[in-house]
């Protein structure tokens, strides 16, 4: 009899342990085939590229490589001495056809009042164009004017967003060209983490779903919230070839790799330690049970490499 109990304890232990092994099996079977988790994260930003709008050699650095800027914040100066002058010059330009309109209004309205026996109608019309001619002259000048003063004030150069210099190679002393970018700023304000789940998993992906990412380096994860679901990738298949026709990728019959999609993930709350950098890699987990202290949130960080 006591036989017949240890065996019935082996079997039940046996039981137990496959019990415990199909549920831990189905477990990590959700988890890591259908859940909607990815280890292809990643950490991206805005990058605002700061080109002149006018030439000249940079008289003044303000900034430093991977400082912090502001909106309105001084970058550079460049060397205003030619833009001066052109405002001068635009200035006497407009005094000198200031002048010239009024006597040419002076003129045609002289010819206005007299009689036909002292002017004719032809004449008039002559002096009326003159001065409309003038007028017109003296807006254009006007224009020029204030196009000069427009490109001294585009002499310094501001930050128009805030956010880090980044890779900062310019100096005092080069020349900057107009259009060409001479200093890059990544925008602090635009922060996303972008997740490329496989399409297996983006059933289980709704718009607002909670979101948390858990980054290489950190073991404190950031929060978010899912924002949007990319409509379309790039497709090999859809570039023609040298004579136009269709490209076609050869596949195995037997094998299908689900494709990537990405999801953008808005964030909503930085841990104090994390130092958030454009480029990071991370493991992203989305669904409405998610949260940092979870375990699927504990599992997702696990799988991080």
């Amino acid at each position: 009899m006591f036989g017949r109990a240890r065996r019935a304890l082996r079997i039940a232990i046996t039981l137990a342990i496959l019990a415990a092994a199909c549920v831990a099996g189905v477990v990590i079977w959700n988890h890591y085939v259908t859940g909607p988790w990815t280890r292809d994260g990643q950490v991206l930003a805005n990058v605002v590229n700061i080109a002149p709008e006018v030439a000249g050699r940079v008289t003044k650095l303000y900034v430093v490589d991977n400082q912090t800027v502001h909106k309105g914040d001084p970058l550079y100066e460049i060397d205003p001495l030619d833009y001066q002058v052109a405002v001068a010059t635009a200035q006497a330009n407009v005094n000198s056809k200031l002048a010239d309109m009024k006597l040419k209004q002076i003129e045609a309205k002289r010819r206005a009042i007299l009689t036909t026996l002292s002017t004719s109608d032809e004449e008039r019309q002559t002096y009326g164009a003159n001065a409309d001619v003038a007028a017109a002259a003296y807006a254009t000048a006007i224009a020029q004017l204030s196009q000069a003063h427009i490109n001294l004030d585009r002499t310094h150069v501001v930050s128009p967003v805030n956010g880090y210099i980044t890779n900062l190679l310019l100096r005092e002393g080069d020349y900057a060209t107009t259009g060409t970018r001479n200093i890059s700023i990544l925008d602090s304000d635009s922060f996303w983490i972008a997740g490329y789940f496989e399409e297996t998993k983006l059933s289980g992906i709704r718009l607002g779903d909670p979101a948390i990412a858990s980054l290489m380096g950190y073991r404190d994860p950031v929060q978010g919230h899912v924002e949007s679901l990319a409509r379309g990738i790039n497709t090999p298949n859809t570039d023609p070839g040298n004579l136009g026709l269709a490209s076609v990728s050869p596949v195995f019959t037997w094998v299908r790799l689900a494709q990537r999609i990405p999801v953008r993930i808005h964030i909503d709350q930085v841990p104090d330690a994390v130092h958030l950098a454009a480029g990071m890699t991370a493991t992203v987990s989305v669904g409405p049970g998610v949260q940092p202290n979870s375990l699927h949130g504990a599992l997702s960080r696990a799988a991080s490499p």
